[in-house]
């Protein structure tokens, strides 16, 4: 699924989620919830500066959470990509870190796979040997 789709339904059953944006590989924002412009891109650049910050204290951290008494920034790595999503106060941490971490995988799921022709059904040895 692509990442529009996959936002969606992320904010369609995560009501804790706010705002929402998936960083590629290359660091631009590869889809948000956000109108595109100048708020995606501060959404995207403040989860990489949390990440790359906690990176020097931490290295190899997957995944943050920012704390705030209006609400929390998450932040979660997959591989190359990022996703970062801006919360209600008091969100369920946990839920939320699953929700985001399936949202991003899910984006991956959109490669192409061969279609697979159906197999004739195996022929049984009794019957070539009766025949």
């Amino acid at each position: 699924m692509d990442a529009a789709q996959a936002i969606a339904d992320l904010k369609e059953i995560s009501p804790q989620v706010r705002d929402v944006v998936v960083i590629g590989a290359d660091g631009d924002p590869a889809g948000s919830s956000l109108a595109e412009g100048p708020a995606a891109a501060r959404l995207a650049d403040g989860a990489k500066r949390l990440l790359g910050a906690a990176e020097e204290l931490r290295p190899g951290v997957g995944q943050l959470e920012a704390a705030t008494t209006g609400g929390s920034v998450f932040v979660v790595r997959d591989g190359e990509r990022l996703i970062a999503a801006t919360t209600t106060p008091e969100p369920t941490v946990g839920l939320v870190f699953y929700d985001l971490k399936t949202c991003l995988r899910s984006i991956d799921e959109q490669a192409p796979t061969k279609p697979t022709r159906p197999r004739a059904p195996a022929k049984d040895k009794a019957e070539d040997a009766a025949a």
